[in-house]
């Protein structure tokens, strides 16, 4: 009887869809249905354009405006598991029906790779799978993808005070993308990236298969701890170690102006930033500013010390008086106040707030990267500081390397940026207006000033941080030639890690299910073992 009344609901099911507007949708309803995901589950999780929860849904994580006007172009279907068996259900219908699957965990990724593309695609968006779990008895946490670093973080402090994590410092920030990318913060000079932190994982590979660290092997696990986990699978879940961090550290923010010695602060910044104390992370931000009608640039140096106020001076005093930091400038806080220092909020404010999903704002927005190996002359940041007066809007954002970073293989994990860079850069510019004629702007003044500091970065590869995605330095849009083309942004992403992270692509998606305009190409047939 079960299955005479399941051939008459797929009956009535292909009548409807011969007549539908979603045909796509329809499709993958029957194939959810195939594949053993009950009618109730399948109504809750999928969401066509008709439905009117859709747009929000849709909205809900897009976090750059310029990828949420009218032209943009909106899946067919968004997909919201709940469980392990929906995602390999989606994974395997979209392989089935040869459809683009969009992989989403927070939205932050800077292009809008995971939920827009020029083709017909199904977003599949995690932010359901966001359990955490911290253990006290091994200092480990499981942490699902959908969840953000903001709730990672709490849950962390909910259990203890003296335990942290590497990672980001925007609390709205998906697990998933970020840890798949690399995943940096301001203790990187003292624990490295969030991936070297990673133990195990759950990922739905091309098969719809559910595979943890054991039975997927250690290649792909080496591969999506920082080589884009959308370009093998759906991660699901991290098994990560939790870190020491002491009962008080210590925040700063000084600012400074051309007239107050800016340049020579940057100067003498590039000098010590590698080679200072390991517990000491100082990021720059340039930023251009108009004072009395008069265009001028200023920086702002932020850090984090792991430790009191006392010691930190101690180094700066002796290591970089430049900076002029004073007892006053400094902080002594609670290692989750200072997230919320760093994230800022003000003093009032309670950790509870790390479980806002929504974002105070969403901007139109433009990121670009690089990374300094060599101290930029003072004359060459006096050419600087003038560029982006010149430019207008743009802002730069240094942040220092050094520490342990020196001491890990660029082949340890896919992310190769390790010994050898002073600091990375992150061009920065955000935009209000939605003409055309702004996005056109916005992007050639970032463009310009990414052109103009050619000389001063990383070059052959000029590298590029994969978790700031730019889509200025190649795309893939030609199937037939995927690996020549993935290669001009792999090496910058990847250096001599691309090879290997092709080989396991391979491998283990030969057929490029998970594929979108930056994804991990596979070797064109050519009769090449894997």
């Amino acid at each position: 009887m079960e299955k005479y009344f399941l051939l008459l609901f797929l009956y009535f099911l292909n009548v409807f869809a011969s007549t539908s507007p979603c045909p796509v949708y329809d499709s993958l309803v029957q194939c959810f249905s195939e594949n053993k995901i009950p009618g109730d589950q399948i109504s809750k999780i999928l969401y066509s354009p008709q439905n009117p929860s859709f747009t929000n849904v849709l909205e809900s994580y897009i976090r750059n405006r310029r990828f949420n006007v009218s032209t943009t172009r909106k899946p067919n279907t968004i997909i919201t598991p709940t469980a392990e068996c929906h995602v390999s259900a989606a994974v395997t219908c979209a392989k089935k029906l040869g459809i683009q699957l969009k992989i989403r965990s927070g939205g932050h990724d800077y292009e809008g790779i995971s939920y827009v593309s020029d083709h017909d695609f199904v977003i599949l968006d995690l932010f359901n799978l966001r359990s955490i779990n911290v253990s006290l008895d091994d200092q480990t946490a499981w942490v699902q993808s959908g969840a953000l670093l903001g709730e990672l973080y709490y849950r962390i402090w909910e259990k203890s005070n003296l335990l942290g994590f590497p990672a980001g410092v925007c609390p709205t920030v998906g697990v998933g993308g970020h840890l798949s990318g690399g995943g940096y913060g301001n203790m990187i000079r003292k624990y490295g990236l969030s991936v070297d932190h990673v133990i195990d994982a759950v990922i739905v590979d091309a098969n719809g298969r559910v595979l943890d660290r054991k039975s997927m092997g250690e290649d792909l696990f080496w591969a999506i701890r920082g080589g884009g986990g959308a370009s093998f699978g759906v991660i699901l879940a991290y098994r990560i170690n939790l870190v020491p961090v002491p009962p008080n550290v210590t925040v700063f923010n000084v600012q400074k102006s051309v007239d107050q010695n800016a340049i020579d602060a940057v100067f003498k910044y590039q000098q010590i930033v590698d080679t200072i104390d390991s517990d000491l992370f100082i990021r720059v931000l340039l930023q251009p500013i108009t004072v009395n009608n008069t265009r001028s640039v200023r920086a702002t140096f932020i850090g984090l010390f792991l430790g009191d106020g006392d010691r930190l001076l101690s180094i700066t005093d002796s290591q970089f008086p430049e900076l002029g930091l004073k007892k006053p400038d400094c902080f002594e806080k609670s290692w989750i106040d200072s997230v919320l220092y760093w994230s800022n909020f003000d003093n009032t404010t309670s950790p509870s707030v790390l479980l806002n999903r929504t974002p105070d704002k969403v901007n139109f927005l433009k990121r670009k990267s690089d990374y300094v190996k060599n101290p930029i002359s003072k004359s060459g940041l006096q050419s600087l500081f003038d560029k982006m007066v010149e430019i207008g809007k743009v802002g730069l954002v240094f942040n220092s390397y050094g520490g342990i970073m020196k001491e890990i293989p660029e082949s340890a994990t896919p992310f190769p940026h390790r010994a050898g860079n002073l600091f990375k850069i992150q061009y920065s510019v955000n935009w209000d207006d939605e003409s055309e004629e702004a996005d056109k702007n916005y992007i050639n003044q970032i463009r310009e000033l990414y052109s103009f500091m050619t000389p001063f970065v990383s070059s052959n590869p000029r590298e590029s941080y994969l978790n700031y995605r730019d889509l200025d330095i190649g795309i893939v849009d030609d199937p037939k030639n995927s690996f020549n083309q993935g290669k001009v942004y792999g090496v910058k992403y990847f250096k001599g890690n691309f090879d290997k992270l092709v080989k396991i692509k391979t491998k283990v998606d030969p057929d490029n299910v998970f594929r979108n305009e930056q994804s991990i190409p596979v070797y064109p047939f050519s009769g090449r073992k894997v």
